[in-house]
């Protein structure tokens, strides 16, 4: 990480960012919440972690930082689910009722506007056994930020979860749209965040309009299993109502058990049996 991006993350974090920053609305551009993986991938080393001011919870390990991680690294059958929150509460009740029902933990990636406008529903995805990543503030393209505005997008969206929930963030952030760069990521990673994608989008947020049904969800979701997967999905809409990874969830749930895989926790990967019980490189035997 070159010394100019050090001292200009420095200088932020050392002064909290506070929420009455200005706004980065600007820079998003007009497209759905998140759109799936883009071709390439990134890779770079990744640079000390620095968590915002206010932290208090666990530092990302060194495996999950210089890349953007989508796929948790491991032989065995297990899964992830995860879900991003940009829009209204539409299917929020659905999803963790489904969840409460299982006995199954979830993530939940709100951006800071969501959270601001939706504080209830961020604390009852962040109640126990869920756990609460970044997704950003206004939800913009990153690699059309500079430094600086990375860190007002991170930082701001933290302030306003942590408001909202009343609970520790975990140290995951997810792009918007899934558009990485390198630059970004090192970014990101200095802030002190691992960057969590996921193996598959289910597509769910294209809604009907877009030409998806509650089958061809759950097909995405299952076309996609393999050990590790992190599957992503959507609460809210974009204003018709229609929610169908919620429709969908416990048929991917059912589909994800029949496979023989396990549904765990993404906050595993903070733990000693992804660090340290190394069947190979970047493997792990959870």
């Amino acid at each position: 990480m070159d010394t100019g991006r050090r001292a200009v993350l420095a200088a932020l974090v050392g002064a909290g960012l506070a929420p009455g920053s200005a706004a980065l609305a600007a820079s998003a551009h007009a497209a759905p919440p998140c759109t799936p993986p883009l071709a390439g991938r990134s890779s770079s080393p990744g640079g000390p972690g620095r968590r915002p001011a206010a932290a208090a919870g666990p530092v990302p390990p060194d495996f999950l930082l210089g890349d953007e991680i989508r796929r948790m690294p491991t032989t065995r059958k297990v899964a992830a689910l995860t879900f991003n929150a940009a829009w209204d509460e539409s299917g929020i009740d659905t999803v963790l009722a489904e969840l409460r029902r299982r006995g199954l933990p979830a993530t939940f990636f709100p951006t800071g506007r969501f959270a601001a406008a939706h504080p209830a529903a961020v604390r009852a995805m962040g109640a126990a056994p869920h756990g609460l990543g970044n997704h950003s503030h206004s939800h913009p393209y990153f690699d059309d930020l500079s430094t600086e505005e990375r860190a007002d997008e991170v930082l701001r969206a933290d302030a306003a979860i942590r408001e909202a929930s009343g609970t520790e963030p975990l140290p995951f952030f997810r792009f918007p749209y899934s558009s990485t760069t390198e630059d970004a990521i090192a970014d990101v990673n200095d802030l002190g965040y691992a960057v969590i994608e996921f193996t598959t989008d289910t597509n769910g947020y294209l809604g009907p309009g877009g030409g998806m049904t509650v089958a061809a969800v759950v097909e995405r979701a299952v076309d996609a299993l393999t050990p590790g997967a992190i599957l992503q999905m959507h609460v809210g809409s974009a204003g018709d109502g229609v929610v169908l990874d919620a429709l969908a969830l416990p048929r991917i749930i059912d589909a994800v058990l029949a496979a023989g895989y396990e549904v765990i926790d993404l906050r595993r990967l903070l733990t000693e049996e992804f660090s340290t019980a190394s069947l190979g490189p970047g493997l792990s035997t959870l």
